[in-house]
């Protein structure tokens, strides 16, 4: 399994790869709620390893509750996709980032809930502390950025419910589905292994359509 050193060549070949990328953003129909949510590469449990932070939902949350998530939510009035993600990272788990911490932004992603998820990409420096906030979090994870190149990994599955097949990672911690999935396999694919490689087409299961 591949692994990634956590020092300041990754980031700078994820900050490379990203300014690359031919990002796609969705135009505001009206249709969907704008939301950002931020993937944080952080030091992993293991020193100098990459690892990236995962979340629990509490499953007292009305919308998706309980259910696997990257630190996110709904824009503001007035706000950009970038100063949302990092709004919701220090909400949900106290950590403080400034806009210096970004790396770039990977593409728009429509949810079957309503919302139209921008990813941002976002680098922690060393010796973080994650405080989840117990209203929206019931647990957060360092998970080794290795761990997204599992062999089988992703699955690609079919359903009857949809003409598209869902996408799922199969991580320590559980198997995890779209949306969150699919943000992670393009951050696989376009930072992590500089292939542009697009996800809007993986279909979410239906538990996460409401």
């Amino acid at each position: 399994m591949t692994r990634f050193r956590f020092d300041t060549a990754l980031r700078e070949e994820i900050v490379g790869r990203l300014g690359r990328f031919d990002r796609r953003q969705q135009e505001d129909s009206g249709d969907l709620k704008r939301a950002a949510v931020a993937v944080v590469v952080v030091e992993a449990e293991t020193p100098g390893e990459a690892a990236f932070l995962l979340t629990k939902r509490t499953p007292r949350l009305r919308a998706h509750g309980g259910q696997w998530a990257l630190p996110g939510g709904r824009l503001d009035p007035g706000e950009t996709v970038e100063q949302a993600a990092l709004r919701e990272l220090e909400e949900e788990l106290g950590v403080a980032a400034a806009s210096a911490d970004i790396l770039g932004t990977l593409d728009d992603y429509p949810t079957r809930s309503g919302y139209l998820i921008a990813p941002v990409v976002v680098w922690i420096p060393y010796g973080v502390e994650v405080t989840p906030n117990p209203a929206e979090v019931a647990a957060a994870y360092r998970i080794r950025c290795a761990e997204l190149f599992r062999e089988g990994s992703p699955e690609i599955v079919a359903i009857e419910e949809s003409d598209r097949p869902i996408i799922r990672l199969p991580l320590p911690v559980a198997t995890v589905n779209a949306p969150t999935a699919a943000v992670l396999y393009q951050f696989r694919e376009v930072a992590l292994a500089g292939r542009d490689t697009r996800v809007d087409h993986f279909e979410q299961p239906v538990f996460a359509w409401r």
